[in-house]
């Protein structure tokens, strides 16, 4: 019997090497302006699949918004290059092992900005005396608010969390959607019982899978339950930005954003690509879940997003049998770190077998069993934080009174 031909990977089809994009990254220069970006070591692996370009530049967190306009001067150098279709570029935190750190913060720090015949650096003003006023980030066609549910490490229950939270939104008469960020460990299919694959409404532009009247999208629609995925950085980058701007949203509320764990590349993808109203921070009460949410909580603060507040997960366990509670993993710390921080406490949600059994099942607590105790604590979680958001966008909203001489 014959044997059936590999199947390989799509190749570069663009003709462009990566030695070619190096070459023309060497007119991007860096952060200080003292040398380019390649010589600087600020570039990642370069990915070039069919006619993209995938890379990224590793940046200081706490610098990335100013930073964009040398993200947007690699991403023109690139894009302008024949045989390239389209430039994926990203700042990132993170560096491969044995890579050389980034130029240390300067008192006064200066735009980025391209060398040779590119554009020159972006005025100065506003703000403090001699900084950078942040871009503006362009939001998602249709969404009126982002949120992010985040947690500083897994296995917290965050994505319990952003699925009962975006159902109690919509019990308020929200138009809520879902996006699924955790590239390799995606929940939402499971968590709303959906099957089957988003449809091409337009070339590479997908329409979103829809479950208990949610919009969603997440990376488990695309491939198989079992598959792990095997990406680097640059190609985890992308695969987000596609899913937030590639995708018929539609005219939505809310859209909430269920965050992998940690503070890696994606949270500073997600902060870097929309504007987020704010971050909420799911948290268990035992000390070392809150030392990461702690660094979460930090993260978001560092890149601009305000913090809406904190939920204590799998705060106490009431038995079912005699009613006594347990605090399995402490209690209160979540709350007693929201007042250390200076944040608002959401709320507590415990450890309950019915919102393990209905998540499991892909009928989520607030959708499955409305009138219970679970669904209210969800449901008032909810209200707390669309207050919150409200908060923050009458803050910025407010006017400005400017008198000219």
């Amino acid at each position: 019997m014959a044997k059936k031909p590999k199947k390989t990977p799509a190749a570069n089809t663009s003709g462009v090497t990566k030695s070619q994009v190096l070459k023309e990254l060497e007119r991007v220069k860096g952060p200080e302006l003292a040398d380019n970006i390649v010589a600087l070591e600020l570039v990642s692996e370069i990915v070039i699949h069919k006619d993209k370009v995938y890379f990224s530049i590793y940046v200081d967190p706490a610098r990335a918004g100013e930073l964009e306009p040398l993200r947007e001067a690699a991403e023109k150098v690139v894009n302008e290059m024949p045989g390239v279709g389209s430039v994926s570029v990203t700042l990132t935190a993170e560096r491969e092992a044995g890579a050389a750190s980034p130029p240390a913060p300067q008192a006064s720090p200066a735009a980025a900005a391209m060398g040779g015949n590119g554009a020159p650096p972006p005025p100065m003003g506003g703000g403090a005396a001699g900084a950078s006023p942040a871009p503006k980030i362009a939001g998602v066609p249709g969404v009126k608010q982002i949120i992010a549910v985040a947690s500083g490490k897994g296995g917290v229950g965050k994505s319990t969390t952003s699925i009962n939270l975006a159902l109690a939104f919509q019990g308020n008469g929200l138009k809520v959607g879902v996006l699924d960020a955790d590239i390799y460990g995606p929940s939402m299919p499971r968590l709303l019982g959906i099957t089957g694959r988003p449809q091409p409404v337009q070339g590479n532009i997908l329409k979103p899978m829809e479950g208990y009247g949610l919009k969603v999208m997440s990376m488990g629609f695309l491939v198989e339950e079992d598959t792990p995925m095997i990406w680097r950085g640059p190609m985890v980058m992308s695969a987000l930005t596609q899913m937030l701007k590639e995708v018929v949203w539609g005219e939505l509320d809310i859209m909430v954003i269920d965050m992998p764990p940690g503070t890696g590349d994606a949270q500073l993808t997600i902060a870097q690509q929309v504007p987020l109203a704010g971050a909420i921070i799911v948290s268990t009460p035992q000390d070392l879940a809150l030392i990461d949410a702690r660094k979460g909580l930090n993260m978001f603060r560092r890149v601009d997003v305000p913090v809406l507040g904190i939920i204590e997960n799998m705060s106490y366990f009431v038995c079912p049998a005699c009613g006594e509670q347990s605090n399995i993993f402490g209690h209160g710390g979540a709350r007693a770190e929201a007042e250390k921080l200076g944040v608002p406490f959401l709320g507590e949600v415990p450890l309950h077998m019915d919102i393990r059994e209905k998540s499991d099942s892909g009928q989520p607590i607030v959708i499955s069993d409305p009138d219970s105790p679970l669904a209210g604590i969800y449901r008032e979680i909810a209200d707390k934080t669309w207050a919150g958001i409200e908060q923050e966008v009458s803050t910025r909203a407010a006017p400005k009174i400017v008198i000219e001489s």
